[in-house]
């Protein structure tokens, strides 16, 4: 997949941009592995969005930060397989 840019609208009304690393989906559900533009220390941190169905009848999807421990296990062991030479930790 190719780095595409997705921006989010933090609490503060912020604007954050994220590089989309990798998406995929289970159970239905629509995740992305992102991380934090312009970081260009590159710490390896990243974030898993879950798209919430609730807004699937908007115009945009909307995404929340996945932090249900077993979820994001799951989710992690499939992004790590798609990009095989990364090695994703909490």
């Amino acid at each position: 997949m190719e780095n595409d840019s997705i921006v989010f609208t933090d609490e503060d009304g912020n604007e954050v941009v994220f590089s989309v690393m990798e998406q995929t989906t289970l159970g239905g559900v629509n995740y992305l592995l992102v991380t934090e533009d312009g970081d260009d220390e590159d710490d390896g941190s990243f974030l898993i969005l879950k798209e919430n169905a609730s807004d699937s009848e908007g115009e945009m999807a909307a995404f929340d930060i996945v932090e249900d421990d077993k979820e994001l296990e799951a989710v992690m062991k499939i992004f790590e397989e798609l990009l095989e030479d990364v090695d994703l930790e909490v």
